[in-house]
């Protein structure tokens, strides 16, 4: 079977008790009918009753608690930064 996309022979490899059709040339994957459910349903079965989705663990910034109690990065208490050399030469203030 050649690619649809760039017409190279297509490879054939098994993953998951499934056979997927792929192409060495431009990477594309091809599934038969029914590929795609089995893929899920495997996926599914190694999730088990572990229910876990990416945003679990998402908090907008202003509810997030910080790892340790330490003071922001840029806090009042470090020294004044001094500009250049030449404003500490000519400082007049």
């Amino acid at each position: 079977m050649k690619c649809p996309n760039c017409a190279t022979e297509l490879r054939m490899s098994e993953r998951k008790e499934v056979e997927i059709d792929y192409c060495p040339s431009c990477r594309g994957i091809w599934l038969d009918r029914g590929e795609l459910d089995k893929l899920l349903e495997h996926a599914s079965r190694e999730q088990g009753s572990r229910e876990r989705h990416d945003d679990d663990d998402y908090r907008p910034r202003e509810n997030r608690t910080a790892p340790h109690d330490s003071p922001p990065k840029h806090s009042e208490n470090y020294p004044k930064r001094r500009e250049s050399f030449w404003s500490e030469l000519f400082d007049f203030g």
